[in-house]
């Protein structure tokens, strides 16, 4: 069994070379994902309105981290989806199951920041 080349990397490197991997990562998402688009467009927006609105650092840190696990969601939510179309694009119930369940985790994500925001500012 062939031995990586990462692990012959040394180990203040690594850190820099996943670097690559996650601008990759999100300049795929940029490039092919409608949705995350206007999600960052919509958080780029928000974010500095949480950062002002928030009266104390936990309330700030739940502003952002909410908006935050949108993206993280979504991003999953792309990758399990580019993983089922990689398989096979023809319709199968356990495909449409996985995009499905993925879809509803954004969903999920979007109603918890939503909640987020609105009991933090009616407080």
């Amino acid at each position: 069994m062939q031995e990586s080349p990462y692990k012959r990397t040394p180990l203040v490197a690594r850190p820099f070379i996943a670097m690559r991997w996650v601008i990759a990562g999100f300049a795929a998402a940029l490039r092919h994902e409608m949705a995350f688009r206007l999600e960052v467009a919509a958080i780029a927006v928000l974010l500095p309105v949480g950062l002002y609105l928030g009266h104390t650092g936990i309330e700030r840190a739940l502003l952002v981290g909410s908006l935050l696990l949108i993206l993280i969601t979504e991003l999953v939510n792309s990758g399990l989806e580019a993983a089922v179309d990689r398989i096979s694009l023809e319709k199968h119930p356990l495909a449409k199951r996985a995009k499905d369940m993925g879809a509803a985790a954004v969903f999920i994500s979007l109603v918890a920041a939503a909640s987020t925001w609105l009991l933090i500012l009616l407080d």
